[in-house]
């Protein structure tokens, strides 16, 4: 039972950041999975009970990824996460990437329960750049993790919504560099 719970959430995280809340429904979760619709109602009470695990688990999947990325970074650890974050592969595969940048519009929307794990998980994520931002003070190093993590998700939102290879570039590549190049200034 715990296993196919685990397989609902897994595919469920995913393909809710590539489809959206409305773009897929229970009944195509399941199956992708192999557990009967009527399986799903073992396992969560509703499909708003579903989005609220799956949000909990994006956050804890992209945090996974920056450790990885701080982790490995020869520089600037903040920077690296930054360029990790504003790639053109995050870009091409919102379904394993950052739940703000691919359901933000979406999650705004959805119930207080959904609401408090979205917002354990943007704190668990300004804990953790918090951790790397720089600044004489724990005040600044919070002020620069929200200014970067604001840059990051609406950097992404932009370059999704833009159909110009161009411009999705250039917005990628600007803020992954000048909002760094901004911090380490203070």
């Amino acid at each position: 039972m715990a296993a196919h719970r685990e397989q609902i959430v897994t595919a469920a995280a995913r393909r809710f950041r590539e489809c959206g809340f409305d773009g897929i429904s229970v009944a195509d979760i399941m199956k992708e999975v192999g557990l009967t619709h009527g399986g799903f109602y073992r396992h969560f009470s509703s499909k708003e009970e579903l989005v609220a695990a799956t949000a909990g688990r994006a956050f804890s999947e992209i945090i996974e990824q920056f450790q990885r990325v701080a982790d490995e970074a020869p520089g600037d650890r903040l920077e690296a996460v930054m360029c990790f974050y504003l790639s053109q592969r995050h870009h091409d595969h919102p379904g394993f990437g950052c739940p703000l940048a691919a359901l933000g519009g979406e999650l705004a929307r959805k119930s207080a329960s959904v609401k408090e794990v979205v917002t354990r998980g943007e704190s668990r994520v300004l804990d953790f750049l918090s951790a790397l931002a720089p600044g004489k003070t724990k005040a600044l190093r919070r002020t620069q993790a929200i200014v970067a993590l604001a840059s990051m998700v609406g950097g992404m939102v932009l370059a999704r919504g833009s159909s110009g290879s161009g411009l999705r570039k250039e917005v990628l590549h600007t803020i992954a560099t000048a909002v760094p190049a901004t911090m380490s200034q203070t």
